[in-house]
């Protein structure tokens, strides 16, 4: 039996979670925690708010899924790696903002880091049992979001509801206004960079907007290989808390004669710059990633407000990126310090002059 704990249980991996745990038999949730909704009697141990690794060590978890939105998470996904607990990892800011900390954590903790976001799930898959010598690169997909194709003129007045209007995945709304920008595929190539040990001249990202491949993975010998399937995010859940053994998920295969389209295209790095800035951000590495990360949670809640405009996202995180000095963090409490100083910048941006 694997004792699992959910954080970020009521949100749309949380509750996907629910579903792949209650129908697999070696599967036990022992705790679960939400940020704001009530969950009494989800779990044996169950918390709202407050302190996630107070929780961690009481519920003594096997497995922990941490599904919390944004660098709220980054504490508890620093615990479980320094503990040695297996970490199913959906809470990609925590890796970006705290990657160094976190694969230090990891080394000395020796617990695996599963990662759940379709992308990396699948790049994960692809690279199991590879020998790093022989890997080129990576290729990350993005589906473009509901904007794909229109030019900057056609954002100007964009509404968080038609933001929200994902063309395949079904998430919450951080995430999906991410997609939009394309901040959610920066986030994701910062976070590759630490999850696979590539430079970031060989991570790549294509649009493909049927979200079908979800990753492909280039060797030096001119082959790719890609993982496909339906954009479902209970596969990349299921693998990670059913790991290795891989089970049964009730969805259909892919239907290769139905002909789903697998084209690729370059993103529109002028319309939507974020993914420029996270690779530049990435980059410089110390603490601009989680600067980054910082800004762009603090902008997309006031787009999602109705207090910033739709492109304004991308201008108050270049920004703060151009106002914060990027030392690394020694621990966590300098991670939080250079998390809220950029919150602070990004909050000062929005004020009009």
């Amino acid at each position: 039996m694997k004792r699992i704990a959910l954080l970020g249980a009521t949100g749309s991996i949380g509750r996907q979670a629910l579903e792949i745990v209650a129908a697999h038999p070696d599967l036990e949730l022992v705790a679960a925690a939400s940020g704001s909704q009530e969950i009494s009697g989800l779990a044996p141990l169950t918390q709202v708010g407050g302190d996630l690794t107070e929780l961690l060590e009481r519920a003594e978890p096997d497995l922990v899924l941490n599904a919390v939105v944004g660098f709220a998470g980054a504490a508890a996904t620093l615990w479980a790696l320094e503990q040695g607990v297996d970490l199913a990892l959906a809470n990609k800011e925590s890796l970006v903002a705290a990657g160094e900390l976190a694969l230090a954590a990891r080394r000395r903790g020796g617990g695996l880091l599963l990662p759940v976001d379709s992308e990396h799930s699948a790049a994960f898959q692809c690279l199991e049992g590879r020998p790093s010598e022989t890997v080129e690169g990576l290729v990350l997909t993005a589906s473009g979001g509901p904007f794909f194709g229109r030019g900057r003129a056609e954002l100007e007045e964009v509404t968080p509801e038609e933001a929200l209007e994902h063309p395949t995945w079904s998430m919450g709304p951080k995430i999906t206004v991410d997609s939009a920008t394309l901040a959610n595929k920066g986030l994701e190539l910062i976070e590759a960079h630490y999850l696979f040990g590539l430079p970031y001249d060989r991570l790549e990202v294509v649009i493909h907007p049927t979200s079908v491949v979800h990753a492909l993975v280039r060797f030096r010998d001119g082959a790719s290989l890609a993982h496909l399937g339906y954009p479902d995010m209970r596969v990349p859940i299921s693998f990670a808390l059913t790991y290795p053994e891989r089970a049964a998920t009730p969805l259909s295969p892919l239907d290769l004669a139905s002909g789903p389209a697998l084209e690729f295209s370059a993103p529109d790095l002028e319309t939507f710059p974020l993914l420029a800035t996270a690779r530049q951000a990435g980059e410089l590495g110390g603490t601009y990633p989680c600067a980054y990360n910082a800004a762009n949670e603090v902008a997309v809640e006031a787009f999602l407000r109705g207090r910033l405009p739709f492109l304004a996202i991308a201008e108050t995180v270049e920004a703060v990126l151009g106002s914060v000095d990027g030392t690394p963090a020694r621990d966590l409490d300098d991670l939080t310090t250079a998390d809220r100083e950029a919150r602070r910048l990004a909050e000062r941006a929005l004020q009009p002059a």
